[in-house]
């Protein structure tokens, strides 16, 4: 089974699809399935826009309204997580998951499902320490404050993946793990992200909770984004009981823009003999199940339950007899139904609605689900005022809003987390909202370097070569679970693989080169497994076309350029 891997969407759906169908024609493969790692941006209309965590001048409707209207129908199944930068609203909607068009499924706060028996998990939003053990209490219209905690990671959700015990194949965070920049080619990446080499010197980037998942769960695969920059790991684990250790394989992706590294093909071993489309996994809802009571609706702190003494359950792990209930609930039928339903209207261009409020709508869909399962829809729970005053108080602590403004991965206030170390962090983000510290291009056509000091060169016009498949990408030897070492120690790292697709530069007596169309990986974990292929195609831009040449790779406009620029406004936030 072939599944295309996606870094942040930012709304590009149109361009990613394409890029897909460029690359199924060209191969002569059919993808499957495709993954997105949060920043989607589910935008139905104005109204979505306005609970959106950037700055209004860059609030712009793209292409996704498309697929929630009914113009357009998803080619490929699509699930996705949340990031940081979501119609929020939208996404409170579901929080255990649900359809947000046709053949586009939201995994919600967190969440596991089943793909043709390839178990699929994924925990959405980022890490902030002052805000996980809080409730989900935001509720439209947010305030500042609100605005930007709803897509903060809660407890409760990490609380709820730590009791899964049956094995995960693929897994799907928005930031990284902690520390899993220690186990692939870290010098490569802070040569690419400067910024970021204080926090992963001080192991301070990173979700610290997504890091106990990773250990907890140890899944085949982990795909992020965020960062906006590729980066793969290769992460073993050490063995629990008898059990042969497992391997995980890391994988981060960059944003839909041209030349960049944000889309690769995984092959992922079938499974024969089971059921096809999408299903729900019996072990997450009786997880739901029983955690159901623990679940928070204000912005008061709470822990989950521990062996302490002080509470009457602390394991929920599922038992067979749960999961059986759960089958029986859904009378048997596993399958996840297909009962998408439009609660809100769809953006027109036509008749534009620049003064539309955000919805707050209950979603039909949970609606339903927690009538079959007996949960709570918390999103409804908190629009009938319960977490109301929660609602109404915000922070108003400066430093916090500095401290969002700048910080580029999750180190913040000291949290339950050890390695978790406060305000070591002050190195700048040169962009809070997209990172761009590569290159960023004007509407003249000009390329502006960081490491040039912002000094400016032609953009590239000469014709894209076809794309190819190089050799497979040699991984590093996998890095056992032990605390690294400082950067500074020698790391085994592969030898550099071929470089990042750029078009050929115009130059007398000179060949053009090749772009690296992918790479390939290793499917399987064992070491005696026939490797299988995975492989990147980046978009290419219509600045580096010439009229008349011969070049076969598609033509994709760069839209909504604006969004993309530099930015250094106070409301936004991390990246």
């Amino acid at each position: 089974m072939k599944i295309a891997v996606e870094g942040c969407c930012h709304g590009e759906l149109d361009k990613i699809y394409e890029t897909i169908a460029y690359l199924e024609k060209k191969e002569g493969v059919t993808v499957d399935l495709l993954l997105c790692c949060g920043d989607f941006q589910a935008v139905r209309n104005e109204g979505d826009m306005k609970c959106m965590a950037v700055p209004a001048k860059y609030r712009t409707m793209q292409t996704f309204y498309k697929y929630y209207s009914g113009e357009k129908k998803a080619p490929i199944l699509t699930i996705f997580i949340g990031g940081n930068h979501e119609a929020s609203n939208h996404m409170q909607e579901l929080p255990y998951g649900g359809w947000v068009a046709p053949n586009i499924y939201y995994l919600g706060y967190a969440g596991v499902i089943r793909y043709k028996g390839i178990r699929i998990g994924g925990l959405s939003g980022i890490f902030k320490s002052r805000d996980f053990r809080r409730g989900h209490h935001e509720f439209p219209p947010y305030n500042p404050d609100t605005l930007r905690s709803v897509y903060h990671i809660r407890n409760i959700e990490v609380f709820r993946l730590k009791q899964i015990q049956m094995p995960v194949d693929i897994f799907m965070s928005h930031d990284w793990p902690r520390g899993i920049y220690f186990y692939g080619k870290t010098g490569e990446l802070l040569r690419k992200k400067k910024f970021l080499r204080q926090e992963v010197e001080s192991n301070t980037l990173g979700n610290p909770a997504a890091a106990e998942l990773l250990s907890h769960l140890q899944p085949s695969y982990w795909f992020s984004a965020h960062l906006h920059v590729k980066f793969a790991a290769l992460m073993e684990h050490p063995p629990k009981g008898n059990a042969a250790p497992r391997v995980t394989k890391f994988l981060s992706l960059d944003k839909c823009l041209p030349y960049r590294e944000f889309l690769q093909i995984v092959d992922v071993p079938d499974r024969p003999g089971s059921s096809e489309g999408l299903e729900y996994d019996p072990e997450w809802l009786a997880i739901l199940k029983s955690t159901n009571s623990l679940q928070q609706t204000t912005p008061h702190p709470w822990n989950p339950p521990e062996n302490n003494g002080l509470h009457e359950r602390w394991d929920f792990k599922a038992s067979e007899a749960a999961m059986m209930e759960v089958v029986e609930d859904l009378n048997g039928e596993l399958g996840i139904p297909d009962n998408f339903s439009r609660t809100v209207p769809a953006y027109n261009p036509a008749k534009p609605q620049y003064h539309a409020s955000p919805s707050c709508n209950t979603n039909p869909q949970t609606t339903e689900l927690c009538a079959t399962l007996g949960l709570t829809d918390i999103h409804a729970r908190v629009g009938q005022g319960v977490g109301t005053q929660g609602r109404a108080q915000g922070r108003g602590e400066e430093e916090e809003d500095a401290e969002d403004r700048h910080s580029v991965g999750s180190a913040d206030e000291p949290s339950e987390y050890p390695t978790d170390s406060s305000q070591l962090s002050e190195t700048f983000n040169p962009d809070e909202i997209s990172i761009e510290d590569e290159w960023e291009e004007d509407e003249e056509g000009k390329v502006k370097t960081e490491t040039e000091g912002g000094s400016e060169s032609k953009a590239p016009s000469g014709p894209v070569s076809d794309v190819h498949t190089p050799g497979r990408l040699v991984l590093p030897e996998p890095k056992s679970a032990a605390s690294p070492g400082p950067l500074s120690s020698p790391m085994k790292l592969p030898p550099p693989s071929q470089s990042t697709p750029a078009p050929a530069q115009a130059q007398s007596g000179a060949e053009r080169e090749d772009i690296c169309a992918g790479e390939d990986v290793d499917a399987d974990v064992d070491a005696d497994a026939d490797a299988s292929t995975t492989r990147l195609l980046k978009r290419s831009s219509d600045e580096s076309e010439t009229p008349g040449s011969r070049n076969t790779t598609p033509k994709i406009k760069r839209r909504n350029q604006v969004i993309y620029q530099t930015v250094e406004d106070e409301e936004s936030e991390d990246q």
